[in-house]
């Protein structure tokens, strides 16, 4: 069958960061569009997704890694316009959603094919966007490094946050008893509808206590966190013997104070990890895991993305005003094509 063929711009619209600091510093600009190495291909993005890293980045805190672009943008949907090789599994013309190395919020961007992604069935164009770098972190992490497995018990810190919806519904249709913490009893109440079993509201009451009651003092065997700091030694305190403590980042501080004899009296286990700087083949094969092991439960729509709202390209800084203000349940998406 003869691939379609699409008229590419020389040039394209993309959202840039001026200089480092508030939102409003994000930019519409005229950027050439990417050119395509070998085993790449070009997607034209019609929806981007939002994520904490991308305002870390605006805020010069978050190090653009070597040959990465420089524009923000972690995931995107669209359709591949050009490939640059003849046995990739997709072709030209596919709709596709996709793991970037940066420069998603733009309209054209230049991905790994390894990094891309087939819809699932019932998904629109814009929860497809909400896919790869959430559920690629969440998988990477909650099942591959951390390992869990069905009938344990999980705490999700932040679980109103797009990972933390994300991390909720996955670990529920697998299996495990899932806890969470939010930031209101309104999100509360909106995690466990999704799926936690009891979320506790951070701000009233100490999660590690409440843990410890709910489980007869046995703790969780695993826990997703996104905050550190000082939430290191709480978590130890409301962990299982053979637990594992998964840091995701560091929304808290980078310091704690933790006993360590208690670490290895009760055999546990601190890891973490950061999704953009590892290399390209780790996270094709992280993706392979998560579209071979999970994507039967999107595909029939037991897991779906939460969009708490959609801005169009133009108003990237609203978008991150919107993610920083933290009212939200689930992900903010821009509309980009």
């Amino acid at each position: 069958m003869k691939e379609k063929i699409f008229n590419i711009p020389n040039n394209m619209q993309a959202i840039e960061i001026k200089e480092f600091g508030k939102a409003e510093n994000l930019k519409l600009c005229v950027r050439p569009t990417p050119q395509i190495s070998d085993n790449q291909v070009l997607i034209k993005v019609l929806f981007a997704g939002i994520n904490r890293p991308d305002i870390l980045q605006r805020e010069g805190n978050y190090k653009v890694p070597q040959g990465a672009s420089d524009l923000p943008g972690l995931e995107v949907s669209g359709i591949i316009v050009d490939k640059k090789a003849s046995n990739l599994k997709f072709n030209i013309g596919d709709k596709v959603c996709a793991l970037c190395h940066g420069g998603g919020y733009a309209e054209y961007v230049a991905v790994d094919e390894g990094h891309c992604m087939p819809l699932p069935k019932c998904y629109s164009m814009a929860e497809a966007a909400c896919i790869p770098e959430t559920f690629v972190t969440v998988w990477s992490n909650l099942f591959m490094r951390g390992k869990l497995q069905k009938k344990e018990k999980v705490l999700i810190h932040g679980g109103a946050s797009g990972i933390g919806t994300t991390a909720i519904q996955l670990s529920k249709h697998f299996g495990a008893e899932v806890y969470a913490t939010a930031g209101s009893n309104e999100k509360c109440q909106a995690v466990e509808k999704i799926g936690a079993v009891k979320c506790f509201n951070y701000k009233t009451k100490k999660f590690e206590n409440e843990i410890n009651q709910l489980t007869n003092k046995q703790g969780v065997d695993v826990i997703l966190d996104m905050v550190a700091g000082p939430y290191i030694s709480r978590n130890l305190k409301c962990l299982s013997t053979g637990g594992r403590l998964l840091i995701i980042a560091v929304q808290g501080g980078i310091k704690d104070e933790v006993n360590f004899a208690n670490i290895m009296i009760k055999r546990q286990t601190i890891t973490g990890s950061t999704l953009r700087p590892q290399p390209s083949s780790k996270k094709t094969e992280y993706i392979n895991s998560l579209v071979k092991n999970a994507w039967k439960y999107l595909e029939n729509g037991k897991i779906k993305p939460i969009i708490q709202g959609e801005f169009p390209l133009s108003n990237a800084s609203e978008a991150h005003e919107a993610l920083e203000k933290g009212d939200h349940v689930g992900k903010f998406i821009m509309k980009v094509s």
